[in-house]
């Protein structure tokens, strides 16, 4: 599958910054029975965007003008923890959701986003606050993430770099999945089976 390459986004970013935001808060489970992926961008968040009659809830930070739209979202500690929905992942890309900033997420959420593509930014806890902060103010919550260069330009001025690993992130700035991240070595794949079955011909 081909995936948004990411290189340098620019764009708002919302804080949602309680603890433990588990997948069945970001994706409900009534949203998980379609055949395909469609429709997740209605389903994400449901219970916090939405109000029992339907209606958005206008207290839910998404829902207020100055972060509809928004590129990217700064979290609470272990985001994305419980079952392991890769819905949550797609309902976010469906959004525009291009990268979570926080302290930790739970571990199969955060191999679900670097499969589809979601940039993961870990830094310490004091830092995910005062970007928070920040952002939480509509005249500074615009941010600019460089992969590249590895780091966030916040809208005071300051910079601060952040961690990758290096597959990870040629993966995410060349827009490939596993599949392709596979491909792309292909030759030293194919050169490993020439030999493989020169040293054991009885296997061809």
């Amino acid at each position: 599958m081909s995936l948004q390459p990411f290189t340098h986004v620019s764009g708002q970013a919302a804080p949602l910054l309680a603890a433990n935001v588990d997948t069945d808060v970001i994706m409900p489970k009534q949203f998980l029975k379609g055949i395909d992926r469609q429709g997740l961008d209605r389903g994400l968040f449901f219970d916090l965007r939405f109000r029992p009659d339907g209606t958005p809830d206008p207290a839910f930070v998404l829902n207020q003008p100055a972060w509809q739209g928004a590129s990217f979202l700064v979290v609470g500690p272990n985001f994305g923890c419980g079952s392991s929905r890769e819905h949550a992942v797609w309902g976010l890309q469906q959004m525009g959701i291009r990268a979570l900033i926080g302290s930790s997420f739970a571990g199969i959420f955060f191999d679900n986003c670097q499969r589809n593509g979601v940039l993961l930014i870990t830094l310490d806890g004091a830092q995910v606050q005062r970007i928070g902060a920040l952002v939480g103010q509509p005249e500074t919550a615009r941010i600019s993430i460089d992969l590249e260069a590895q780091h966030i330009a916040l809208a005071d001025g300051s910079v601060i770099g952040f961690q990758i690993d290096s597959l990870r992130k040629t993966a995410l700035l060349l827009g490939l999945d596993a599949i392709g991240s596979t491909l792309q070595r292909r030759e030293q794949i194919k050169d490993f089976e020439r030999q493989h079955l020169a040293n054991n011909p009885w296997l061809s």
